[in-house]
């Protein structure tokens, strides 16, 4: 049986460990909501138009990273994870329309990422996802997709594909803590992979979310946690032994997360899945910082963020949008999409839900008003594409 982290046990504790530490205690004085925002960093977001995953995507991924102040700066000698985006099932599809041209990042922009990682010194690089209800290998999900899994391995000969739905090879699963306690979690424990990194990458779909508003950067987050600790019918006094449901207890708080992992803070709280997954993935982001934050609008789809969704339909809105800062990129996403980054709830596209980026912004990871953040390359007024229009 694999020996767990326990919150008391001094000997986990490593040098990532202490500057989490460090980053929490630093983080702490942001103790009211108009603090942080005036105090949340900003960062350069570069936007670009993209009409296609061909040829003209490494070129324009390639000038958006220079834009930003260079990728060789960010991962030169460094292990990357990237956290991709790959809900649903690997058969669920929008129709006739694969996955990747509707709710999943599409393999091109991935390897196009690593192929650009690797040759800018980038040491290791790691592609990860939590697979739905499944311990196998990412490589036997995704071809269960119809997808080769060489169109990422194959990008640089430093690429690997891994599962973090559950412990893996690992004896114990990682430990993050949330910057000023959390708005629900003060810690998460995560799959080896999202510690073992020097830079950790998430790239999201530029789509609408049901329970969120939207989801780019940081809501692609939401699904590093993995099921064998926070998913349903799972035993309570240890984590599974392999993932088999969702992450019921996440959006509707109907059972603690198994031990060691930190129960909520406040048991008590709202159970309503529009109050809580918004401040889950604020937590999520705060407790496992973003480095580089890409946002893949090439083909989407609108109305929500899956074809589970009554009333969505296909788009091509054909937008990049990277940046080092997840708040400030997902405002530029937002603001791309038609919406205003500073919206909240009641008004689109938080019209049931409160704003995921506010609430990392309370908790110091950045700032989303775009007054603050320079936007590069393409003006959003000439990228942007209407969601609620489309």
């Amino acid at each position: 049986m694999p020996h767990y982290i326990w919150e008391n046990n001094m000997t986990a504790c490593t040098r990532r460990h202490w500057i989490a530490s460090a980053a929490a205690t630093a983080a702490s004085t942001l103790t009211r909501p108009f603090e942080a925002f005036a105090q949340a960093p900003a960062a350069p977001v570069a936007v670009a138009r993209c009409d296609s995953y061909g040829s003209e995507l490494v070129p324009a991924l390639a000038k958006m990273f220079d834009q930003i102040g260079g990728l060789g700066r960010l991962v030169s000698g460094k292990t990357v994870t990237i956290k991709t985006n790959l809900t649903g099932g690997p058969s669920t599809r929008l129709g006739y329309v694969p996955a990747e041209l509707a709710h999943w990042t599409h393999p091109a922009v991935v390897g196009a990422a690593c192929y650009l990682m690797s040759r800018a010194g980038a040491r290791r690089i790691r592609v990860v996802e939590c697979a739905w209800c499944t311990a196998e290998p990412l490589e036997e999900f995704i071809l269960q997709a119809g997808w080769d899994p060489n169109d990422m391995l194959g990008a640089a000969k430093n690429v690997e594909l891994c599962n973090t739905n559950w412990l893996g090879k690992a004896k114990e699963y990682s430990r993050f803590m949330t910057p000023q306690g959390g708005h629900i979690f003060k810690g998460f424990l995560l799959n080896h992979a999202f510690e073992e990194c020097d830079v950790f990458c998430s790239i999201a779909k530029l789509k609408e979310h049901a329970t969120a508003g939207v989801t780019l950067s940081m809501k692609n987050c939401f699904g590093s946690a993995p099921t064998t600790v926070y998913g349903d019918n799972i035993p309570k006094d240890r984590p599974g032994e392999a993932p088999l449901s969702g992450r019921g207890p996440f959006h509707y708080g109907n059972r603690q997360p198994a031990l060691p992992a930190w129960p909520e803070n406040d048991p008590k709280s709202p159970r309503q899945d529009t109050w809580r997954v918004p401040r889950i993935v604020a937590d999520i982001v705060a407790a496992r910082p973003i480095h580089l934050a890409i946002i893949e609008g090439i083909a989407s789809m609108t109305g929500g963020e899956g074809p589970w969704i009554r009333g969505v339909k296909p788009v091509w809105p054909r937008v990049m949008i990277v940046g080092t800062n997840p708040v400030c990129t997902d405002a530029a996403g937002m603001a791309v999409m038609g919406f205003d980054p500073l919206a909240d709830r009641g008004t689109a596209p938080f019209e049931k839900c409160d704003s995921t980026l506010r609430l990392a912004e309370e908790l110091g990871v950045g700032t989303r008003d775009l007054k603050r953040i320079e936007v590069l390359g393409t003006p959003i007024q000439d990228a942007t594409f209407n969601f609620r229009k489309a």
